[in-house]
């Protein structure tokens, strides 16, 4: 190959770098402001909303709701919000102050605001909450969403804020390009209220108490990667049974509620990521449920 040749052919690889990287550029921004775009969005939900309730048995079983189902670790076990997730690299997420207390963003809310904001993800003014992980919560029976809501409106006033959601750019960008969801995209907002089923140890109120598990370990339970979380976060176990599945630790029941209490394997082995500090909340009937049903569940390949 002559020089001159040489020379034409390192123009053309120079000229189509730059038309890669002018691409790959424009491809960033488009996914950043349909990211902006997507956040600002209105979903028009049809709520009816569900009636406040003060009697002690709704505040107590709305108390132990808020304890065992993920509710702290976002507001904090006085409701005046907490950081969720800060990996040092530009995602900061915490969860905002819904006491009564000053600062709070629930103050005013009506019993259609509530269901709005617990079952599908929406705030009041119709825009959807980024990290509200209501896909666990959309399937509450009547009774279990004004119970939560009751204990909400009579905790002890905490001082806070406003959520922070702080998403770095590569994770806007997958946002933007509908690789990641909002937790109000991925509900079926006409799908009615769960039918109450009476607490017992049965695998059908184990189902009940699986869709706590919903947003993580997906719509089969099959697990995989965690939608919207970080790079570094490991996939979602397997809950099915069959080859792969993480139910092969637990042979038993009392296994099963060990690992709730501990976050440990049976073979002394940590759990990461997983919400402890409310799964250890849960009731010994609602973990021995969730076992009874997790065996009933059709094999499915993980992801």
């Amino acid at each position: 190959m002559s020089a001159p040749t040489g020379r034409r052919w390192l123009r053309r690889i120079a000229i189509a770098l730059l038309a890669l990287i002018a691409l790959g550029a424009a491809a960033i921004f488009a996914g950043d402001q349909m990211a902006r775009a997507k956040m600002q969005r209105k979903v028009d939900v049809a709520v009816t909303g569900v009636a406040f309730r003060d009697d002690a048995g709704a505040i107590e079983r709305g108390r132990y709701l808020y304890a065992s189902r993920g509710c702290v670790d976002c507001h904090g076990a006085q409701g005046g919000g907490a950081m969720f997730l800060d990996d040092g690299k530009g995602m900061r997420i915490a969860g905002p102050n819904i006491s009564p207390g000053p600062g709070s963003v629930v103050a005013g809310y009506t019993p259609q605001d509530w269901e709005r904001a617990i079952r599908h993800g929406v705030d009041p003014k119709g825009r959807a909450l980024m990290v509200m992980p209501s896909e666990d919560y959309n399937r509450f029976t009547d009774d279990d969403l004004a119970a939560l809501v009751a204990h909400l409106r009579h905790m002890e006033p905490a001082q806070g804020g406003a959520a922070v959601v702080e998403l770095p750019l590569p994770v806007r960008v997958f946002y933007g390009f509908g690789l990641m969801h909002d937790a109000a995209a991925k509900i079926d907002h006409a799908r009615p209220p769960e039918a109450p089923v009476p607490a017992g140890l049965t695998a059908t109120h184990g189902a009940y108490v699986a869709n706590m598990c919903l947003g993580c370990h997906g719509a089969k339970l099959n697990g995989g990667r965690i939608p919207g979380g970080p790079p570094d976060w490991p996939a979602a176990a397997n809950l099915t049974p069959g080859e792969g599945s993480a139910m092969t630790h637990y042979p038993d029941a009392e296994s099963f509620a060990k690992l709730f209490k501990t976050g440990h394997r049976p073979d002394g082995t940590a759990v990461k990521v997983m919400p402890f500090g409310s799964l250890r909340e849960m009731s010994d009937t609602d973990v021995r449920a969730l076992f009874l049903y997790l065996k009933t569940l059709p094999a499915v390949p993980h992801g």
